[in-house]
Order: C-alpha cells, then structure tokens, then sequence
C-alpha cells in the first residue's frame, strides 16, 4: 500500500500532508473524473429505458405522469419569442401541443424557478416509448438527430448521435451548439428540426398505427413517418423485422432561444408531470 501511494505522489495524482494522510490533488481529481464518464457511456439509453418504464400516462383514461422537459428563461424573453415559440407547435415541428408554465420560486423534482424567470414544461418525446410499452410494444432508441426540411417535408438526417454512446441528451447539443434553424423552419418550411430515430417490431406496425391516431387526439402527437417492415427510413437502415420510427423531439420549441441569442438552461428527460396539468400552447399566454 506505501508503494502504490508513494507512486500516486510521483504521479502528481495525491499530496501527503504528514500525519493527516494524504489528499487527492486538482489532476487526481481530474482522472477521476474521466474515469467515471467513460462508466457513464449509455447513461441517456439507460435513463430512457428507466423513465419509459416508471411513467404512468394511460392513453385510454387520460390520466397518469408523462416524461417532461425543463427550460428556464427569463419572463420578458419568452414573452418576447412567444409568437416563434407558437409558430413551432403550429407547423407541427414539437412534440405534441401540450406545455406548462412554472412561475418564479416553484420546484418540478430537482429544479427550481429563479426569480424574473418562468419554467417552459414541453412533453418528451420518451413519453411515446411508454405510451407503446403499455401497449406491448417494446421500442429501441438509436439516436437522435437532425432533420432537414425542404418546403415543409422532411428530407433526411444531417446529424446523428446515438443515444448510448454519449452522457447528455443529443438535443440539448444540436440546440446549444445553434445547429438547428427554426427560425427558417417557421419562417418558409426550410430549416433543421430535433427529431429521434427509434426501432418497433414489424408485428407491432398497425397497432403502433393506431396509437398515434390516438396520441394526436389527446396532444401528445409526435410520429412523423412510420416505416414499412424491414425497410429504411430516410435512407436510415433498419433492422430485418423491424419498423423504422421518426418522432418530433420535445426540446424543439426551446431552440429558438438559442437560435435568438437568449439565455436558456435546458433540463431535458427532467422530471414526470401529471397529463392534466398540462394545457395546449395556445394557452400559454393565459398563465404568464
């Protein structure tokens, strides 16, 4: 034990402070650090995976917990972008239509709303993973991306990031990278736009047909294009016995912050949010 502590000392990675033992310096920590992200690879599958599975929405009695976004931005800039934010839900390029709007000095879980500050609650698009689990259809995320639009049609993937090889959300990086372009999207139908890709079995096509009808009556439509078995999607490859999935990404609305130069902090797959507390973005002028 003496040579392997006198070894970390030589490294730099641990300082003896005599008979107080010895503590772990500034590199030390370093390492650790770096240790522990690369136990981390498939952190967002696995946290996808768990709130799938513990959320509670049932789609036939409109009631139960979904899986919810968090942006924090100041009052009087939302107030300001909130025809661009409108403008998202209206074109169909967000996750459904149903947000929530959290005042200065409330908690959702962990985060809390400063003051000057409103909390922007957008539906996840995990909630449809769930959504299909109750439903007996299990779905394999694979990444997410972004989706290039042409005269309102979605063309192809330019980006992607597979959901279990990286530690954040994929979105939260196209968004604070400003690789998006609502703000074209809304404007001409031109643009790049937050969308997943998931894998459902070929068995599961009709129904999984079926629930998105569904989902779109209570406002939680997101499928942009459901694939035929065994066929790729947007020149995206798919799995023999599979169905390629395309959803709307449920951080899509937040974009235009970024894109507009205002200071936005995202807490995306954040916290459940019960369904009826929750109201459709049309709304939300009516709560600021």
């Amino acid at each position: 034990m003496r040579l392997y502590l006198q070894r970390l000392d030589e490294e730099g990675l641990t300082a003896p402070r005599g008979k107080l033992g010895r503590v772990i310096t500034e590199k030390g920590r370093s390492l650790i650090k770096a240790e522990r992200l690369i136990h981390k690879l498939g952190y967002m599958s696995a946290k996808i995976d768990r709130m799938t599975y513990a959320m509670t929405f049932d789609l036939a009695l409109r009631r139960g917990t979904v899986v919810i976004n968090i942006a924090i931005v100041e009052k009087k800039d939302f107030i300001a972008h909130l025809p661009q934010i409108t403008a998202v839900f209206s074109k169909g390029y967000a996750m459904g239509t149903l947000v929530r709007i959290l005042e200065p000095g409330s908690q959702a879980g962990s985060v809390e709303i400063p003051e000057g500050h409103i909390g922007f609650c957008t539906v996840c698009s995990v909630t449809l993973n769930g959504v299909l689990l109750k439903h007996g259809i299990p779905t394999r995320s694979l990444f997410s991306g972004l989706l290039e639009l042409e005269d309102g049609e979605a063309t192809r993937f330019v980006e992607l990031i597979a959901y279990d090889s990286t530690t954040i959300d994929p979105q939260q990086l196209f968004i604070r990278g400003r690789m998006t372009s609502y703000l074209g999207a809304i404007r001409d139908c031109n643009g790049k736009i937050g969308a997943g890709f998931r894998e459902i079995p070929e068995e599961s096509h009709d129904l999984a047909l079926s629930l998105a009808k569904k989902l779109e009556t209570v406002g939680l439509g997101a499928f942009l294009r459901i694939g035929t078995p065994s066929r790729e999607l947007l020149n995206i490859p798919v799995r023999e016995g599979c169905c390629g999935v395309i959803v709307i990404g449920g951080l899509n609305p937040v974009a235009v912050f970024e894109e507009s130069n205002v200071p936005v902090r995202h807490y995306a797959l954040s916290e459940y949010m019960e369904y009826n507390d929750l109201y459709p973005y049309t709304e939300i002028s009516k709560h600021l």
